[in-house]
This record gives C-alpha cells, sequence and structure tokens, in this order.
C-alpha cells in the first residue's frame, strides 16, 4: 500500500477505490495544504443511476468525509451524444424531453449520500448543458480541437476496441471524449476544479481533460479512477439475472435492493463493506473474516448500512424486518402476499397466479415468456418449471410485485 501523508488518499487507498492517478505525489500533497474541489460527470441515460454508479457516488461521499469538495456534474449536454466507452454500438439518441426528465429524476439520489450547501466543502451540482449548448462549432475547433491528436485518440482503449472489431464509430461519438475533456477544463474555471474521478474505463478521457487544463490555462489538475469492480465469481458487479440494481426506489423496491446486498458472495463481503458503507476499517477486518454461517450476519449489517445511505435507515430498517419474517421466521411481511403449499412443491405458473402476481394462467406464462417472473431473484426460463418449497421462497412479478411460497405444513 502507498504511503500518502494527505487523508484524502489514505482514505481512498485504504478503502479500494485507487486505481490509476495521473501525478499521485502532487495530487497528495495538493490535498494535504487546501482544499481540493473533485467532480464526477453522470449522463442521464435513464430514470435512475443503477448499483454500478455506485462507486463513482460514494467516492464522491469519501471526497466530502475528508475535507475536500465534491462536484455532481449532470450531463444534460453530454447525454444528447452518449459515451461511446467499450459500448458496442451507439447509444440511441434521447430527446431534449427525456434528458431534462432522468437529470431530474437521478437528482434526488445525491441528497441522500453528500451534503449540498455553499460552504468551503459543501457539495454543488452542475449541468454541462450551461457551457456546452452554448459552443459555436468553429471558435470551438480553432481554439479547442488543436489541442487534441486524433492518432492519440485512436489508441485509447475505448476507442480502439471498437475498432478493433470493425463496428462503427461515429463521428459524433468520437466528439464526446473531447467535450468530457472540456469539461474539466470549465469547472476548474467556474469551481476551481483540480479533480476529475471516474471508473477505469473513463482513464482515457479523464487524461485527455487533464492535458487539456494544463495546455490551456496552465492549471495542474488530476484524475483518478477505481479498479473495474467485479464479484468473486468474475462476473461484473450489479448485473444480475433480474435486470438492474436500480438505486431509485420507483424502479426497485427497498426490499429487493435490500436483499441484493444480503445475497452478496462471501468472498465479497470485506470489499463490499470497504466499499459502500461508513464502517470503520477495525470493524469491517472483524466481520469479513467471521466463517461459516456466521458470514450471514456481516451480509445483514453491509445490507443495512447500504441500504441506509441510499433509501434511508427507515426503509433498511423495515426491509430487515421484512427479510427476518420472510425467512427467519417463516411468515412474510405485512407488504407480501402468502400461499402455503399443501405438498412439497408447485408448478411456477401455478404458484404466480395463486400469489395474485399473476390474474390467470394464460397471463402467467406471458409473464414468464417476457422473462418478467423471478424466483427468489432468478428468472424463470421454463414455463414447465417446477418450484420445490422446503423453506420459503419469494416470487417476483416484474421488479415490484413480490410473494411468498410456504412450504407445506
Amino acid at each position: 500500500m502507498t504511503q500518502y501523508t494527505s487523508d484524502l488518499l489514505r482514505l481512498l487507498d485504504a478503502r479500494g477505490y485507487i486505481h490509476q492517478v495521473t501525478d499521485a505525489a502532487a495530487l497528495d500533497a495538493l490535498a494535504a495544504s487546501q482544499v481540493v474541489p473533485g467532480y464526477i460527470g453522470f449522463d442521464p441515460t435513464a430514470s435512475s443511476l443503477h448499483v454500478g454508479h455506485l462507486v463513482s457516488i460514494m467516492m464522491l461521499r469519501q471526497l466530502q468525509r475528508a475535507g475536500h469538495k465534491p462536484i455532481v456534474l449532470m450531463g444534460g449536454g453530454t447525454g444528447k451524444i452518449g459515451d461511446p466507452s467499450f459500448k458496442d454500438e451507439a447509444r440511441k439518441l434521447m430527446t431534449q424531453e427525456t434528458i431534462q426528465a432522468n437529470v431530474a429524476s437521478i437528482k434526488r439520489v445525491f441528497e441522500r449520500f453528500l451534503t449540498f450547501g455553499d460552504g468551503p466543502s459543501d457539495a454543488i451540482m452542475l449541468d454541462n448543458a450551461e457551457w456546452l449548448d452554448k459552443l459555436e462549432y468553429i471558435p470551438f475547433l480553432r481554439d479547442i480541437g488543436q489541442h487534441f491528436s486524433v492518432n492519440r485518440m485512436l489508441s485509447f482503449d475505448s476507442v480502439k476496441l471498437r475498432l478493433d472489431r470493425e463496428q462503427s464509430l461515429s463521428f459524433l461519438e468520437f466528439n464526446y471524449m473531447i467535450l468530457q475533456a472540456y469539461d474539466f477544463l470549465e469547472l476548474s474555471r467556474r469551481a476551481g476544479c483540480r479533480l476529475q474521478m471516474g471508473g477505469s474505463d473513463q482513464w482515457g478521457n479523464i487524461v485527455n481533460g487533464v492535458d487539456l487544463s494544463r495546455r490551456v490555462d496552465g492549471t495542474p489538475v488530476f484524475g483518478l479512477t477505481t479498479p473495474l469492480l467485479t464479484n468473486a465469481d468474475g462476473t461484473k458487479m450489479g448485473k444480475t439475472v433480474g435486470g438492474a440494481v436500480w438505486l431509485n426506489e420507483d424502479l426497485l423496491s427497498h426490499f429487493d435492493y435490500w436483499q441484493f446486498w444480503r445475497n452478496t458472495d462471501d468472498r465479497d463481503v470485506g470489499s463490499r463493506l470497504r466499499l459502500f458503507t461508513d464502517l470503520p476499517l477495525d470493524e469491517i477486518a472483524r466481520l469479513e473474516a467471521l466463517q461459516g454461517a456466521e458470514i450471514n450476519e456481516a451480509k445483514k449489517i453491509l445490507a443495512d448500512a447500504a441500504t441506509a445511505l441510499c433509501r434511508g435507515a427507515d426503509a433498511a430498517a423495515q426491509a430487515a424486518e421484512t427479510a427476518r419474517r420472510t425467512f427467519e421466521e417463516g411468515a412474510a411481511g405485512d407488504a407480501l402476499p402468502t400461499h402455503q403449499l399443501a405438498e412439497g412443491s408447485i408448478a411456477a405458473v401455478d404458484a404466480l397466479v395463486a400469489l395474485g402476481l399473476a390474474a390467470s394462467k394464460g397471463e402467467a406464462r406471458r409473464l414468464i415468456k417476457g422473462g418478467g417472473a423471478r424466483v427468489d431473484g432468478e428468472k424463470i426460463t421454463d414455463e414447465a418449471m417446477q418450484i420445490a418449497v422446503s423453506a420459503p421462497v419469494r416470487l417476483s412479478s416484474g421488479k415490484k410485485h413480490h410473494g411468498i411460497l410456504l412450504p407445506a405444513a
């Protein structure tokens, strides 16, 4: 572990956030001597961010915990293009109305993680549409475009992989990295921003912004990325058979959000506690050392803490109580319908009807065929599936409707 002098880099390093830094020693010295405003950008590609964005949100939270100033940059401008990084094809272009609605919906989640205000370390939120929408093409090409090498841009992994696969990369998308670099320059000028952070897939875009600010204004700014977060089994963290794990409660229930964290692989408990909670490191070390059935207590603590941060303490407590009554007592929480079996198994189609999750067997089959039915979070793919029930089993229709199958008495 690198020996840092600033509280900021010591905190980020100890909790596992650091993958690459453009000039670690200089950033460390700056963070030890003054408040460092740092930003992360979020494009409004949907009405909610998902758990894949959570490392970035938590990194802004840690920045503030260390006494520095978080800047949340909404991509009202860049969202009109779409980041091509590591995408197989171009994103579908959104209307201005959709972008504005998504921005408004996304903003809410940050208030749970950050303290906003006018103080030196209070968070602020900006929208890059404020400056990108006003750019004039010829002046921008002359003043900013001259600082970019196409040869170098083609060498970035995010672009190179797309071209190596002989997949189309439009001129529109190619401009994205220039606009992101320009965001850093604008934030440096407007808000004294000295640090851009993001996932490891953003390294090329971030380096572009660092270089642009130094070339145009001579301002020393820095970039820092987090590691690509994968599960112990090698899959990408946050990718589930049930779909995205949304941060907004209108797209994913408190119970399902809590249950996502409760279902963490034993091997990932320590890293998830470090990245997604504020628990002290010595307590995390104790929890991740638990063995056997005791590790389940650590998972419940993780679920409680992560849910409380995103949804609030009351939501976390309600979800934990529903889970306790459902899976430990064999009874369901008040919000979930139940159906007790007369024997050891039941057809999935019949179970959906019995729990009121489908009005008929035909509707149940259509639900299964459309990928909307799940058993304990796993998608049902076979209309003839039989569900064995020896302990309480959760059946779901879509993301919001659930019921519990109880074993025969």
